[in-house]
């Protein structure tokens, strides 16, 4: 450890002769130490005080050289490496600090949302933040309603009418978008609900994490209908899963929620930009004109109808009853199966063309195996610099369940070790329930913290101890 003295006060007169400058001396000095690139960080002062004029650009930027100068003339041989201001930017990858909570209100602009309703909670309010503030710039229309019920019921109502839409609460809001959900679900609505997890029940710990609604989400509403799960485990998979979200509801025609616990919705995180080119809007089987016999609840051997919007001449009834092809309501027992049978196939459906594997991390075999879901990724992924012979598998859907592909990664450990946040192990029974598959040990934590790596290591020795 060394001790790199720099006279910011001095440096900062010299530079505008003011004392307003120390932070931009300091800034300066701080890019040099950990090897940053001034010709970049220049561009960042001028970007930052553009507004305030030419001198106060000018006057920034030579409080940061200075700054910069100073510790590479005198330090140098402190510092394993620094770019000089002459130095190339060509290999330069850019990064942005991100939260979860704008990432999903970065994924859902790019994957073309038109109009969202989200009531304020926490975790997730700062997604109707950054949507409320670029519904002009981007041409969507976002409604802050007096309710989550309402909130529910306009996205359904928008996604009636054609618009790409979503909504967004935590757990004691989803509780009273339970009905929707099943609405949207009976009558084929697609629609992008984001849950942000917070300890329970009732309100719980409102400003801490969990992971205790994932049986609620998958189980949720009287009866059966398909819905699709997805859990995120950082920032940049909520931007991925939230985008990928709008073209599931729209290609299965049926509510897909996203998971977001609060440590993912509130922590910011640095990545490499996202790629906001790379999507291709799925609307599915979707027509704007009118179709001749249109049945909007047609048999198909998939379970997909086409769908249509009021206006475009096909008339249908859009209907919260058990209903024929055309929306009608009937009890009619054999219409019944074959209308349950035409929503659940979708689910199988979707397993085959859209779900995706668990990601495993670390060697394809190995003596102790973690499953794990969330915002322990980051976590997990940290112990396992320091543990020998362990791997990671990260699940990402959660309905479908990936169980085939999780059985076989699993079957390949000596000792499996489920991580998650909440009281029960609702993870471990989701995999016993879809794989038969019994979980060694489980490591709960439920107190409202994030888990350490320590814990994880301490977790991991105390298995091996038993061996």
């Amino acid at each position: 450890m060394a001790l790199l003295g720099v006279p910011l006060s001095k440096i900062a007169k010299e530079s505008g002769n003011s004392d307003l400058l120390i932070n931009t001396v300091a800034l300066g000095a701080v890019t040099a130490v950990l090897g940053g690139n001034l010709t970049i960080l220049n561009n960042l002062i001028a970007e930052e005080f553009g507004s305030k004029g030419e001198e106060v650009v000018k006057v920034n930027v030579s409080a940061a050289e200075q700054g910069f100068k100073h510790i590479t003339e005198n330090y140098k041989k402190n510092l394993r490496a620094f770019l000089s201001p002459s130095d190339s930017v060509s290999n330069f990858v850019p990064y942005m600090a991100v939260d979860g909570n704008e990432s999903v209100a970065l994924g859902a602009i790019s994957a073309g949302l038109q109009f969202a309703a989200i009531y304020p909670m926490s975790p997730v309010s700062n997604i109707l933040a950054v949507l409320a503030e670029n519904q002009e710039k981007f041409g969507y229309i976002y409604k802050q309603p007096e309710d989550e019920l309402s909130a529910i019921n306009m996205s359904i109502g928008a996604s009636y009418a054609g618009a790409r839409s979503m909504t967004a609460t935590s757990g004691g809001g989803f509780c009273l978008m339970t009905e929707g959900y099943g609405l949207a679900g009976m009558t084929e609505t697609p629609l992008v609900i984001i849950e942000g997890m917070r300890p329970g029940p009732a309100t719980g710990l409102p400003t801490w994490s969990d992971q205790g609604d994932l049986q609620m989400i998958l189980n949720a509403h009287q009866g059966d209908f398909p819905r699709i799960v997805l859990a995120a485990g950082d920032a940049k998979e909520a931007f991925e899963l939230t985008m990928q979200a709008f073209n599931l509801a729209d290609k299965y025609q049926t509510p897909v929620v996203l998971i977001i616990d609060k440590n993912i919705c509130e922590n910011s995180q640095s990545f490499p930009l996202y790629d906001f080119a790379g999507y291709k809007v799925d609307r599915g089987r979707f027509s704007t004109e009118k179709v001749e016999n249109y049945k909007r609840y047609e048999l198909t051997a998939d379970g997909i109808s086409q769908r249509t919007v009021p206006g475009a001449g096909n008339f249908f009834v859009a209907n919260s009853d058990e209903h024929d092809e055309e929306g009608y309501s009937t009890e009619d027992p054999e219409i019944r199966i074959k209308m349950m049978e035409k929503r659940m196939n979708k689910l199988k459906v979707c397993k085959k063309e859209d779900m995706q594997k668990p990601q495993l991390y670390g060697p394809e075999n190995a003596d102790v195996t973690i499953v794990s879901w969330g915002s322990n990724k980051g976590t997990i992924l940290q112990a396992l610099k320091e543990l020998e012979n362990v791997n990671y598998v990260h699940i990402n859907w959660l309905s479908p369940f990936p169980s085939e592909a999780l059985s076989e990664m699993l079957s390949k450990s000596k000792y499996i070790l489920n991580v998650e946040c909440n009281y029960t192990g609702q993870m471990a029974k989701l995999i016993r329930e879809n794989t038969q598959i019994k979980i060694d040990e489980n490591f709960l934590k439920y107190d409202g913290r994030q888990i350490f790596p320590e814990e994880i290591i301490d977790a991991v020795n105390k298995i091996r101890s038993k061996k």
